[in-house]
């Protein structure tokens, strides 16, 4: 190791690692610390339950990943990643045996709102389909970075982006179209009336439509190891099982980058209160499934589709987000499940299946909500528990035992809410700098926020070249 490295990066999560390679691509020397004894951060792949069923503890399905421009920059397909396309990327099945759909057509996924919605949800969507590359691009930027390299579109993009996912909902007459844009809505963690949540649920459906909502072979686990396969041919080095408490326990080097929270950052680099102000957000609770066989839903739709929400209508996904962000125990979560072993049939034995599930519930919360998601899919696949062979469950204290960044088990690092929505982790010029002129944040509580897309990681190694360039 260098006497003095260019960048030290702390924290080996899909950012850390997509800011350190930035940095070694460019002729940097750069070395990454990690807690825990295998890279991955939010990007992992374990055996939770039984021998030979791999879970994702926590991302699953990677719509931001397979479209990100960081990503796509990368030859990370040498390094072992493959992405692989469900039949359908989202089902959103209905008490009735039916589903809204969100397909890689933009007709079918309409047609599956109903015919009062179809020629909304064209229109919806019209102005930006074909134009994922350039729009991904601005949709996962920075201010700080420079213009939109496409104004017009990222500025109507905006318009309706600001605006609360019920706001755009009232375009819609019906419930499945409605139900569909909430539960798109609903991955922000946050209440649909909040700000700039019709934002999340529109990039989510363009992303369905250009890239797909695809699964890594393998799991998740596979981002980050061909991540640190390329960081490492680039001359970069990564040190597992190493907990860094105080900045001055690292080598000494020009830049230090941390994929931690703002609190982690804080403490470690001695800056006081500099993230007093920072909110977290409602927590997750989440259960991983040994299955003896595939889901039965009801909804045939769910049976080929990589992921499902469960909470039919707009009003029961909103009415759990408000109790999870209220303090109260949830009753009928809206929940999130992915089913990967459709279609990758590494994650579990022959003729068994694996389902990655979670929902809602109150930051820090102790309790057990395993009998009130449990109900919820027997509601859309009953017969669903005899199935079980086991189910491996973590509420917020597991999540945040398992990942520092989840505090209180907030899996997106930081609450949408406020301004805080647009403004991560605090008003500046450049939200990667902080008050130490040698230290930097990467970690999805900066713009463009939660996903495993790099981006975060991406800007702030922008950040750290530049100054490393200046100080040359």
């Amino acid at each position: 190791m260098p006497s003095m490295l260019d960048a030290v990066v702390v924290g080996a999560g899909p950012n850390g690692l997509t800011a350190a390679v930035e940095l070694a691509r460019r002729g940097h020397s750069v070395a990454v610390f990690e807690a825990l004894d295998t890279v991955g951060g939010g990007a992992r792949t374990e055996e939770l339950t039984l021998p030979g069923f791999r879970h994702d503890p926590c991302s699953a399905v990677h719509p931001l990943g397979v479209g990100s421009p960081a990503f796509a920059d990368m030859p990370l397909g040498r390094y072992g990643l493959e992405w692989l396309q469900p039949e359908l990327p989202l089902a959103h099945p209905f008490p009735d045996g039916t589903a809204a759909v969100l397909s890689r057509s933009v007709g079918e996924s309409a047609m599956s709102l109903g015919a009062g919605d179809a020629g909304t949800y064209r229109r919806l969507v019209a102005p930006y389909v074909g134009h994922w590359d350039t729009m991904a691009a601005d949709f996962l930027r920075t201010p700080w970075d420079g213009l939109p390299r496409d104004p017009y579109r990222f500025a109507r993009f905006g318009m309706t982006a600001i605006q609360p996912a019920t706001w755009v909902a009232r375009r819609f007459r019906g419930e499945k179209a409605r139900g569909m844009f909430a539960g798109l809505a609903a991955h922000a963690i946050a209440p649909t009336s909040g700000i700039a949540t019709a934002g999340i649920a529109l990039l989510f459906a363009l992303a369905a439509h250009a890239k797909g909502w695809p699964v890594p072979r393998g799991g998740s686990q596979s981002i980050s190891d061909a991540l640190a396969a390329y960081l490492r041919d680039q001359g970069g080095t990564i040190h597992t099982g190493a907990e860094v408490k105080r900045l001055d326990e690292l080598p000494p080097a020009r830049a230090y980058i941390f994929d931690t929270s703002p609190t982690a950052l804080a403490r470690i680099a001695g800056l006081g209160n500099a993230y007093e102000h920072y909110r977290y957000g409602p927590a997750a609770f989440k259960i991983d499934y040994a299955l003896s066989g595939p889901m039965p839903w009801t909804a045939k739709e769910a049976r080929s589709a990589g992921t499902v929400h469960i909470g039919p209508t707009a009003g029961e996904i909103e009415a759990a987000l408000g109790a999870a962000l209220h303090g109260r125990r949830p009753d009928k979560p809206f929940l999130i499940t992915a089913q990967p072993s459709l279609i990758d049939s590494s994650r579990a034995p022959a003729g068994k299946h694996v389902l990655w599930a979670y929902g809602h519930v109150p930051a820090g919360w102790d309790g057990d909500a395993t009998e009130a998601i449990e109900r919820q899919l027997e509601r859309f696949a009953p017969g669903f528990r005899d199935l079980v062979l086991a189910r491996a469950v973590a509420g917020p204290p597991e999540l945040a035992a398992r990942n520092a960044n989840y505090i209180g088990g907030d899996i997106a690092c930081g609450a949408f809410a406020g301004l805080q929505t647009v403004l991560r982790p605090k008003l500046a010029r450049v939200p990667y700098a902080t008050a130490h002129p040698a230290v930097f944040l990467c970690s999805s509580a900066t713009p463009p926020g939660p996903g495993v897309h790099g981006m975060s990681g991406h800007h702030a190694a922008k950040a750290v070249w530049r100054r490393l360039r200046g100080a040359r």
